[in-house]
């Protein structure tokens, strides 16, 4: 199991195929949301606002906290002309809530995480996406499993990379985003098709990853619109 809190996020997870097992809500919350909650079948439990809080993390929270079900790590199998993200030990629970969001931004419904990455489930995680974690699909794995079991091109982030500004065409594939502190890792480098870079204009060292992830989903999204 894991929890979501916040009246956006339990809203967002009510609309969704997860599984919930409980509700814990105020009461504004109950009465405001009443319609909606007529149609949940679990079980809901009146608290107060102070309940919550210590039940969470958040600081404040005057509406509602769900325990969910967590989905089971299932492979898929790409589509035709789709857009997969895939991430190669992004650690920061912040940094893989805020790209799991992006991915959700820019239409990419579906990503693969190596198994260093970090776990979804997190709260941090959950927070971060402000709601995207209900609208992805996901699993973990040996990335060089999935890139050999998949045939796909490899976009790879690199400082050395191609300047992804001077890219004309692409086909669709995997967009492959490293690690926060040591970028993607010699063992998933091997299957990268095409290494590409963000172009810098100043004196900073990088970009936070969930940034450069944001960067290269947009410059993909319109070369291949």
């Amino acid at each position: 199991m894991f929890f979501v809190e916040g009246e956006k996020s339990v809203l967002e997870v009510l609309n969704s195929d997860f599984l919930i097992e409980k509700l814990f809500v105020t009461e504004s919350f109950e009465q405001k949301h009443l319609s909606q909650l007529k149609t949940f079948s679990g079980i809901i439990e009146q608290v107060t606002q102070n309940q919550l809080e210590q039940l969470g993390q958040f600081q404040s929270n005057d509406s509602a906290l769900a325990v969910v079900k967590m989905k089971s790590n299932r492979a898929f199998s790409p589509e035709a002309g789709e857009w997969i993200l895939a991430l190669d030990e992004v650690r920061d629970p912040g940094n893989l809530g805020t790209i799991v969001r992006i991915a959700d931004w820019y239409g990419i419904k579906r990503l693969v995480f190596s198994p260093q990455t970090a776990e979804f489930y997190n709260p941090k995680v959950i927070q971060a996406t402000m709601g995207s974690f209900t609208r992805v699909e996901f699993f973990y794995e040996d990335l060089g499993k999935v890139f050999d079991r998949w045939k796909l091109p490899v976009y790879g982030a690199f400082l050395d990379g191609k300047n992804i500004h001077s890219l004309q065409e692409i086909r669709p594939g995997v967009i492959l985003m490293g690690n926060e502190s040591n970028g993607i890792s010699p063992e998933s480098s091997q299957w990268v098709t095409e290494k590409v870079t963000i172009p810098g204009f100043g004196q900073a060292e990088s970009l936070n990853v969930a940034i450069a992830t944001a960067i290269i989903c947009d410059n993909f999204k319109r070369l291949s619109n």
